[in-house]
């Protein structure tokens, strides 16, 4: 039997037809709760959808990995060349025959299809967002809102290079490094849509939070502690060294074990090797999971006094951000003293979404400067009063 090619474009077409089926429910049910709004409230219900399923996604993502599904289908976009796994059974129960533990099975090549069904409808739903900006943008002329391109059109870049990373994480056979640069970017984007909902908020009539220099200081050091953080916790998962220490907070019964961080952070090597194609050693996966661990202590440290900082003017983003903080702080201690449980660890990825989706909020509904803060009426958001 030849060898099934990497990439298989033949399905391509019905894929993005299956996105756009599941992106139709979401969009109909905008559509019927907002019809009567204007487009930019349109636009801002939209944006908020999207974004909540893109985090939804980045869990099943999350998910998919963890589960070992993320070669349930060894070849891109569909399943050895077919749009879903129904119709390369007979593929993956050769597979499966000879590896019955193997990266496919019928359960994982699901796994993974759905994950890319989801991703392909959340691509529809941003290009959506795109038009119905273009749309309010074009009304602004007669009264509207204004509404900035620059930002769906960025989102849609973004989610582009976003399925090139998915590409290559199934055709590199789950390097590393691919691997991590997936979930940062997955990152990146629910970023992006959590910006835009605040633009969109404040365009229509949102006003934004007077911060200190130094309140606002807090939350772009904590946030970009938090990005380190997340790639070192993605550099731990991606090379299955989260049971290299499973006890807290010694490891391996010493405070300092034998690390070896030079083969640990090799960066650009194949899953479980060296550059040099041999085997990576334990000493190097205790390094990788102690760095996580020790820089683990400076972010929660940051992010407590981050909330603490913006406590009076955002109250709402202060409580999640300590909430959030200790929800990683026990989902993070569950994946090491239980033997690396399913839902802990995908709440530990939720987690640290949900805190950059947090802190991202924080910042782009601020501005520097100090002024009178008081809550509004409507929703008990805080705003500024010139």
């Amino acid at each position: 039997m030849d060898a099934q090619p990497l990439y298989d474009l033949s399905p391509l077409g019905v894929l993005m037809l299956k996105g756009l089926l599941i992106a139709l429910l979401p969009l109909a049910w905008v559509w019927v709760r907002n019809r009567h709004a204007t487009p930019a409230r349109r636009l801002q219900a939209l944006t908020l959808l999207t974004l909540f399923l893109t985090f939804d996604l980045i869990l099943f993502g999350a998910f998919t990995r963890l589960t070992d599904s993320g070669l349930g289908c060894p070849d891109w976009p569909g399943c050895y060349g077919h749009s879903s796994p129904l119709g390369a059974q007979a593929q993956i129960t050769a597979a499966q025959t000879a590896m019955p533990t193997g990266p496919v099975t019928h359960g994982k090549a699901w796994i993974e299809m759905v994950h890319r069904y989801l991703a392909t409808g959340v691509g529809v739903l941003i290009l959506a967002g795109l038009a119905l900006s273009w749309q309010a943008r074009r009304r602004a002329a007669e009264g509207g809102a204004r509404v900035s391109l620059m930002w769906p059109l960025l989102t849609l870049v973004w989610v582009c290079v976003q399925g090139a990373f998915g590409a290559l994480t199934v055709t590199m056979k789950l390097f590393p490094a691919i691997v991590t640069l997936h979930l940062l970017g997955g990152l990146v984007l629910l970023a992006l849509l959590c910006t835009q909902a605040v633009r969109h908020a404040q365009a229509a009539g949102t006003s934004a939070v007077a911060l200190a220099p130094g309140a606002r200081a807090w939350l772009v050091v904590a946030l970009a502690a938090l990005w380190l953080q997340v790639a070192l916790g993605g550099w731990v998962s991606t090379n299955y060294a989260v049971l290299a220490c499973s006890e807290f907070p010694r490891c391996q019964g010493s405070w300092w074990p034998m690390m070896d961080f030079v083969q640990g952070f090799e960066l650009w090597r194949p899953l479980g090797q060296t550059g040099t194609g041999e085997h990576i050693g334990f000493a190097a996966l205790t390094a990788i999971h102690y760095a996580h661990r020790l820089a683990a202590y400076a972010v929660l440290a940051l992010l407590g006094l981050a909330a603490w900082a913006v406590r009076k003017p955002l109250p709402v983003q202060a409580k999640w951000l300590a909430g959030l903080a200790l929800l990683q702080l026990l989902t993070g201690l569950s994946n090491v003293v239980l033997g690396w449980p399913l839902v802990a660890a995908v709440l530990h990825t939720g987690g640290a979404a949900a805190l950059v989706a947090v802190l991202t909020w924080a910042l782009a509904t601020s501005r520097r400067g100090v002024g009178a803060v008081t809550t509004s009426s409507d929703h008990g958001h805080p705003r500024v009063v010139a």
